[in-house]
C-alpha cells in the first residue's frame, strides 16, 4: 500500500486563501471609502483618508501575518490507520533562503574551515529567520556541525559531509543521553539542543570516517569504571551537567545524530554511510518525521533510528542495514527515565525495508519513563535479522510498555518472530548493582500477520512472575521452517494465540548470523 496519500501539502491551498483573503479584505476597505464618501461633507474627506489609509495598513499587516503562518504550515502527515488516535503532524515549512557553506569560508580538505563555515551558516541562517544551509556537491570534510532552530541542513545531489575522527574536534562537551542516562560527553557528529523547525534533507550523505572510533569499540577497563561512576552517579541524583564523560580514557563514542529537546524534525530522503554509536538518537523530541532515509552502519551499538522520550512520530519508506536493532523505542535507564517523567508515545513506523538488524522493532531495555502506543506496519527484512518484534527490559527499569501494535512483518531468517524478556541486564548485571527494584509493567501487546521463511522458534515470552505480562496477542504468524521449539511462555496472562502455520519441521546449519560488519553499500 503506498501510505503517500497519507501526506498532504498544505502551502498551496493556504495561498489560494491568503489570495482571496487579499481580495475581499481590499474590495471591503474601497467599498467602505467610497460609500462614506458619498454620505459625508467634503469638510469630511481629509479626515477619511486618514482612516482608510489605517485600515489598508492593519490589513495589510493582517495580510501579512497570514501569509506567514501558512507559509510555516508546510506538510500535513496523517496516520489515519494507527489504532490510537494520532494527531496529524504540521510540519515547518522552511523559508526559501539559502545559506551556502561556501559562503562562509568553506573549502575542500580543509577541516577547520568547514567546520567554522558551518557554525557560521548555520547562525546566519537562525539570525535572518529561517532557510536552508545548503552543502554543494563534493567531499566536505568537517567537525561536528551544531543546528540551529528554523535551519535546515541541505544535502546537494553528490554533497558528501565527511567527519573527520579526532575526537579533539568535538570538544567542547555538550549535554547528550548516552544508553539511557544524561551526562556531559564528546560533542555528536550532527547536534541539536532545545531546537525548533529543524531538518536535514536531501539526496546527499553523511559519512563519517571510522578508522579511529572503531578502536573504541571495544570497551576496555577505563570505559567500564567510568560506565560504574556514571552509573553511581545517575542512581544517586547527581545532576547531569555535573556527570564528566569526556575524560580521556572514557571512550564513550559519539552519536552520528543526536537532537536533544528539540520540536518539529523533519529528516527527508537523505543518506547515511557508517557511524560511531547509535545512528540517529532523538531525545525528548516532539513532532518528528523522517522518511526516505537511506541508513547503512555496521559497527557495534549501530542502531538505525532510536526515539527515545520522544512522542509524536512518524518513520515511513525507510532503508535501515544495520548492525543492532533497526528501528528502536527508548525511554530513559533507571533513575534518570523515572525522574524525567515523559513517556515515548504515539510513534508510527510504516513501509520501512530492514536489510540486515538484530530486530525490525525493538523496545527498550532503557524504557524507565514508559512507552506507550507505538504501531508498526508494513516493514520487512531482505535479508534476515534476529528478532521481528523483541521487547526487552529488567528488574531495574520499572516504566512502563503497553498498547503496542506490530502487523503486516516479515523477514527471511530469524531466532523468534516474537520475543518478550524481562531479564535482559547485558554487560550490566555484573559490572553496577541494583540501586531500586522496580518491575516493568507490560500491557496489550500485539503481532499479527508475520511472515517468516525460517526461525528458531515462533515466540518466547519470559514475564517477571511479580507482575506478569498481561494481555498479549498473537495472531496470523507463518514459518516456513521451524527449527527449534514452537513457543514458550512464563509469567504471562490472557495470552490469545490463533492461527500460527508452521509449514515444515527440520534442523537448519544456517541460521541467522549477523556479523558487525556486512558488505558496504
Amino acid at each position: 500500500m503506498n501510505f503517500q496519500i497519507y501526506k498532504t501539502t498544505s502551502k498551496f491551498d493556504f495561498q489560494r486563501i491568503d489570495y482571496l483573503f487579499g481580495k475581499a479584505a481590499c474590495s471591503i476597505i474601497m467599498t467602505g471609502f467610497f460609500v462614506y464618501c458619498a454620505v459625508k461633507p467634503r469638510t469630511d474627506y481629509l479626515f477619511a483618508m486618514g482612516r482608510f489609509f489605517r485600515a489598508m495598513l492593519f490589513s495589510a499587516l493582517a495580510i501579512l501575518f497570514w501569509c506567514n503562518v501558512s507559509d510555516a504550515q508546510g506538510i500535513t502527515v496523517e496516520a489515519p490507520e494507527a489504532p490510537f488516535p494520532f494527531e496529524p503532524l504540521q510540519m515547518y515549512s522552511f523559508p526559501e533562503k539559502d545559506f551556502p557553506i561556501t559562503r562562509y569560508g568553506a573549502k575542500k580538505g580543509d577541516v577547520k574551515a568547514n567546520t567554522a563555515a558551518f557554525a557560521k551558516a548555520m547562525e546566519e541562517c537562525n539570525k535572518a529567520g529561517g532557510g536552508r544551509v545548503v552543502v554543494p556537491s563534493g567531499k566536505w570534510i568537517t567537525g561536528p556541525v551544531h543546528f540551529r532552530s528554523n535551519c535546515n541542513l541541505f544535502l546537494s545531489e553528490g554533497a558528501e559531509v565527511v567527519f573527520d575522527d579526532d575526537p579533539s574536534l568535538y570538544y567542547p562537551a555538550v549535554k547528550v543521553s548516552w544508553e539511557g542516562a544524561e551526562c556531559m560527553n564528546i560533542s555528536p557528529l550532527l547536534y541539536a539542543f532545545g531546537c525548533e523547525n529543524i531538518g536535514i534533507s536531501g539526496p546527499g550523505t553523511l559519512a563519517p570516517e571510522m578508522d579511529f572510533w572503531r578502536t573504541w569499540f571495544e570497551r576496555p577497563e577505563s570505559h567500564i569504571q567510568a560506565t560504574r561512576q556514571l552509573y553511581a552517579m545517575f542512581s544517586t541524583g547527581v545532576p547531569a551537567e555535573d556527570r564528566h564523560m569526556e575524560r580521556e580514557g572514557v571512550q564513550m563514542r559519539p552519536h552520528l545524530i543526536h537532537f536533544n529537546r528539540c520540536t518539529n524534525v523533519n529528516l527527508d530522503g537523505f543518506r547515511i554511510r557508517e557511524s560511531p554509536f547509535w545512528t540517529i538518537h532523538l531525545f525528548m523530541c516532539k513532532d518528528v518525521w523522517a522518511h526516505g532515509l537511506d541508513v547503512y552502519a555496521h559497527g557495534n551499538n549501530n542502531d538505525g533510528i532510536d526515539l527515545e522520550i520522544t512522542q509524536h512520530a512518524v518513520v515511513e519508506d525507510c532503508t535501515f542495514d544495520q548492525g543492532d536493532d533497526a528501528v528502536v523505542i527508548k525511554a530513559g535507564r533507571n533513575q534518570d527515565g523515572w525522574a524525567l517523567g515523559m513517556p515515548t508515545q504515539d510513534v508510527v513506523v510504516r513501509n520501512c525495508e530492514i536489510v540486515q538488524g538484530h530486530c525490525l522493532l525493538g523496545i527498550g531495555s532503557e524504557m524507565s519513563a514508559g512507552v506507550r502506543r507505538i504501531y508498526m506496519h508494513d516493514c520487512h527484512s531482505s535479508d534476515q535479522v534476529y528478532r521481528l518484534f523483541y521487547i526487552k527490559t529488567n528488574h531495574r527499569r520499572g516504566g512502563f510498555i503497553e498498547d503496542v501494535t506490530v502487523e503486516n512483518v516479515s523477514a527471511t531468517k530469524m531466532l523468534r518472530v516474537f520475543e518478550i524478556d524481562t531479564d535482559v541486564l547485558y554487560q550490566w548485571r555484573d559490572i553496577v548493582p541494583t540501586f531500586e527494584t522496580r518491575i516493568s509493567r507490560i500491557r496489550n501487546i500485539s503481532i499479527r500477520n508475520a511472515k517468516a521463511e525460517q526461525s528458531e522458534a515462533v515466540f518466547e515470552i519470559k514475564g517477571d512472575s511479580r507482575d506478569p505480562v498481561d494481555g498479549v496477542t498473537i495472531e496470523n504468524i507463518e514459518v516456513g521452517l521451524l527449527t527449534g521449539f514452537e513457543n514458550n511462555a512464563e509469567s504471562v496472562r490472557n495470552l490469545d494465540v490463533r492461527n500460527i502455520v508452521i509449514r515444515s519441521r527440520g534442523n537448519a546449519s544456517d541460521a541467522p548470523a549477523l556479523s558487525g560488519f556486512a558488505p558496504g553499500r
